[in-house]
């Protein structure tokens, strides 16, 4: 399912119009992106938690050619999903 199928479903069962529910799904991650830049946690009870993990400097290797490589520490996002979205796609 893309972000437009989405958009249509929602549109579809909530009568509202596609335009609306776009800009509604679009400040809904704009307001995840905004609270996972400042370091915060989104529950969404019942669906699951979007958070920040912090990945340590390491090294690597190139696949296609061997060299090693040093992939520097950053911060990655990370969902993980609650029970009952666990338990409807059982």
């Amino acid at each position: 399912m893309t972000k437009t199928d989405l958009i249509e479903k929602v549109s579809k069962e909530t009568s509202l119009t596609k335009a609306a529910v776009g800009r509604a799904f679009e400040a809904g991650i704009e307001a995840v992106v905004k609270a996972l830049k400042k370091g915060d946690k989104v529950i969404l009870v019942g669906f699951g938690t979007f958070s920040v993990s912090k990945r340590k400097a390491r090294t690597g290797r190139n696949p296609r050619t061997g060299a090693i490589l040093k992939i520097p520490a950053h911060k990655a996002p990370k969902f993980t999903a609650g029970k009952a979205l666990k338990d409807a796609v059982k």
